[in-house]
């Protein structure tokens, strides 16, 4: 899967994670660690640290203006994060919304410049 795909994916899966966890605060639900949170956790893992080397290489050969390591570096570990936190009705409302929102900015603004460079092999 290309930069721009893997980009698009996880974009589309916050958006997933904040659906998810209006729901579970409405369910007043707790999920099952093992069987629901793990599984999903390790596989979007995967594809966040896939994307995290993807992005980091494309920013050293491509020099985009607008988007820096520091950007990749905090919106993978704030996906990271949020993917898990999606579960839990307990985790702060505020934190989480603005978490994604910044995760989706990173994404968003890397995907403006994957199309600025014509680049979408990486």
């Amino acid at each position: 899967m290309d930069l721009k795909q893997l980009s698009t994916k996880l974009y589309e899966e916050c958006d997933m994670c904040l659906t998810r966890f209006k729901k579970m605060r409405e369910l007043d639900a707790d999920p099952d660690f093992f069987q629901d949170v793990k599984p999903y956790a390790d596989e979007w893992h995967a594809a966040i640290e896939e994307w995290k080397d993807a992005s980091l290489l494309f920013i050293r050969n491509e020099r985009p203006k607008y988007v820096h390591k520091l950007q990749i570096d905090n919106a993978a570990e704030g996906m990271g994060q949020v993917f898990v936190q999606s579960f839990y009705k307990d985790t702060s409302k505020k934190r989480f919304v603005q978490t994604i929102q910044a995760a989706q900015y990173t994404i968003q603004t890397l995907l403006s410049a994957i199309d600025e460079k014509g680049d979408d092999t990486q």
